[in-house]
């Protein structure tokens, strides 16, 4: 797995797969796909994830406690 990225970096358009909400996680598979996934969703599906995952890129740190 490498920590660098070919694809643009994540907007406010980019939607987890799993629930709609706005994407911070990117995840790029063997195939040349990818999946995109919110903080929860990549957080509960980690260690799975980065097993997989031939880039693993992820922008949660643009997330801000208030």
């Amino acid at each position: 797995m490498t920590g660098t990225t070919t694809k643009p970096t994540l907007t406010n358009l980019d939607r987890c797969d799993r629930c709609g909400a706005q994407a911070y996680v990117r995840v790029v598979l063997p195939g040349g796909g990818d999946l995109l996934f919110c903080r929860h969703h990549a957080k509960s599906h980690d260690s799975k994830l980065r097993e997989m995952a031939v880039e693993y890129h992820d922008e949660t740190d643009k997330l801000s406690v208030s």
